[in-house]
């Protein structure tokens, strides 16, 4: 099978990058690609370093096919609300243009798209399910929905075989990226697990739905493989709990007990710490998992940073 993960050397990539290689027989040809060079890509995979937003970059990319695709590229959205251009062109063109090139040379080839909670917009108390409507209030929950919109369309006309994935926030990413407005909820593993202060921009009752890093490569493993349906998409299982209580549980799990102090930020708190409750009954009947609770959150968390 001929493979191909873009943004593999972000976050999820480089998680996702790992499991591909622990279970691959070598048997499969796997490309990874992102904007420079990696130092962790395994010998056996091709890193094609290069940008999406580059036609002629994407035509040499594209032009032996792939069987699979994972497309995790993009840039986090407080930055594309900062650089609409930028937005517009790596969280928008880049994914409809690699997905033309992919159909015109192999129909058929399974597209999994990495999507967002952001699709959603302003929640309120509403509990959500793929059905839920979407009415993003940020440019890149914007690019996101025009994209699996697009995306249905090509399952539909048999163009591709798409599946994209509305994920929620996923920790704990590293402390150098930037740009997410849902940082904090990765940053408090980090200053918790260096017994460090760490003072919440959110109050501690805030509610978020929160993923492991290893639950979110296993959701993009188990959609991989399953049968395509007509403009599919996944809300995946996450596990809703307050902030506090991931606090706590990451004190647990760390055995350290630093000083936490709480916020107010009220834009974060109505995007991010406002999460109503999940209907994830669909994706459970598929096959996803989640994270089991919030100390097995906490110790996967622990396991990356």
């Amino acid at each position: 099978m001929r493979i191909l993960v873009t943004g593999a050397d972000g976050f999820l990539g480089r998680g996702l990058v790992n499991a591909l290689a622990a279970r691959n027989n070598r048997a499969d040809k796997i490309t990874l690609t992102d904007l420079g060079r990696s130092e962790t890509c395994p010998d056996f995979m091709d890193f094609k370093p290069g940008d999406l937003g580059d036609p002629s970059f994407l035509d040499e990319l594209t032009q032996s096919g792939f069987d699979l695709v994972f497309h995790l590229a993009s840039i986090p959205g407080s930055r594309a609300e900062q650089d609409q251009a930028l937005g517009h062109r790596v969280n928008l063109m880049a994914p409809l243009s690699l997905a033309d090139r992919l159909a015109a040379g192999n129909a058929g080839t399974r597209f999994v798209f990495a999507s967002s909670i952001a699709v959603y917009g302003d929640l309120a108390s509403r509990t959500v399910n793929p059905d839920t409507p979407c009415h993003p209030q940020l440019t890149y929950g914007a690019h996101k929905l025009m994209t699996e919109i697009l995306l249905s369309d090509m399952t539909r006309r048999g163009a591709l075989s798409t599946i994209s994935i509305r994920f929620p926030g996923i920790v704990a990413r590293p402390q150098s990226e930037s740009g997410h407005g849902s940082a904090f909820m990765s940053q408090l593993f980090h200053r918790i697990r260096a017994n460090e202060p760490f003072e919440c921009p959110v109050p501690a009752e805030s509610t978020c739905w929160w993923m492991s890093r290893d639950a979110a490569v296993g959701t993009l493993l188990h959609a991989a493989g399953l049968a395509a349906t007509e403009g599919c998409i996944i809300q995946p299982p996450a596990l809703r709990a307050t902030v506090a209580e991931v606090v706590e549980a990451a004190m647990r799990v760390a055995g350290r007990r630093p000083l936490v102090s709480y916020g107010r930020n009220d834009a974060l708190q109505r995007i991010f710490g406002s999460m109503p409750h999940l209907d994830a009954s669909q994706a459970f009947s598929r096959g996803f998992h989640a994270d089991a609770n919030v100390d097995t959150l906490a110790q996967a968390a622990f396991s990356g940073v």
